[in-house]
């Protein structure tokens, strides 16, 4: 089977307790007896912690196991907008720690609405599974990874990644990991949205993602449609509703009062609602 990771640090402990529970309400039970829960922190308290498993126990995962680690000392934060180091965690899941054949890493700032296990299906062994990303969908036509285009012509129009939702066979764990710090300690100046850009550095350079259908990481635009229009520029259309997956991205998370409040939005407190409840039930305070 495999392993649900996530990277959290203290801020965002309702956030990805929402998540998982989205994610579980996706799963077959039996699947989830079998899968486990793996999280990477560098800022969640023993408290926290023991929420954390206690929910995921009752969601019905087989398994929960968490891991202080400290971000790797070469981390390049060039966007801090929202964003804490606590980011690059994502590369620190090994073999021993998740003791399952596959990783699904998840960021906890997305919403549930299918299985998100579908990919793995078809998944080389030698490969990554990764969603083209919507904001930024090729090499030199996007803001990300600036000035490689014009140091490599040969890459344009190559796709990038987002890192929000990643399939991850084991033994691809440790080459990700080395190469993404190839990628920083060699490329720190191409490096525009953080652990992301070091991630696409290396996937460009050892041709190891495979790409996943978008519907399993579609971005939430009617919050960004409120402001103005410039997302109609980017993406066309801009109203899907067949996502699997609805990744919140930008500074306005549907958690914060400020949020707009579209449709997605309100799918997702109604999420959160059902998760509080939940932590009621149980004790968690």
């Amino acid at each position: 089977m495999y392993a649900i990771g996530m990277c959290v640090d203290g801020r965002y402990l309702l956030p990805a307790l929402v998540t998982l529970g989205s994610v579980a309400d996706h799963l077959p039970v039996a699947d989830r007896r079998e899968s486990a829960v793996r999280v990477l922190t560098n800022g969640l308290s023993p408290g926290q912690a023991a929420v954390m498993e206690s929910f995921a126990r009752r969601c019905g995962f087989g398994s929960f196991d968490l891991r202080w680690q400290t971000p790797p000392a070469e981390s390049v934060m060039a966007d801090t907008a929202y964003i804490s180091v606590a980011t690059y965690l994502r590369f620190g899941f090994t073999p021993g720690f998740l003791d399952r054949p596959f990783l699904i890493y998840v960021d906890a700032d997305v919403h549930v609405r299918g299985d998100v296990s579908t990919p793995l299906d078809g998944l080389p062994a030698d490969r990554i599974g990764a969603v083209q990303d919507e904001f930024n969908p090729a090499v030199g036509q996007c803001p990300a990874l600036p000035g490689v285009a014009e140091c490599w012509p040969h890459l344009v129009g190559r796709t990038y990644f987002n890192a929000g939702m990643l399939w991850v066979p084991t033994p691809m764990l440790a080459p990700m990991r080395a190469g993404v710090h190839r990628a920083l300690v060699r490329g720190r100046q191409y490096i525009k949205h953080n652990d992301q850009c070091a991630l696409n550095l290396w996937l460009l350079s050892s041709g190891a993602a495979h790409p996943v259908g978008p519907v399993f990481n579609r971005f939430e635009v009617d919050r960004f449609l409120q402001r103005g229009d410039w997302v109609r520029r980017v993406l066309r259309p801009v109203t899907r509703r067949d996502g699997h997956v609805v990744h919140f991205v930008g500074g306005q998370k549907p958690w914060m009062r400020s949020c707009p409040g579209t449709e997605d939005v309100r799918a997702y407190r109604q999420q959160m609602h059902r998760t509080l409840r939940h932590l009621a039930g149980a004790g968690a305070r």
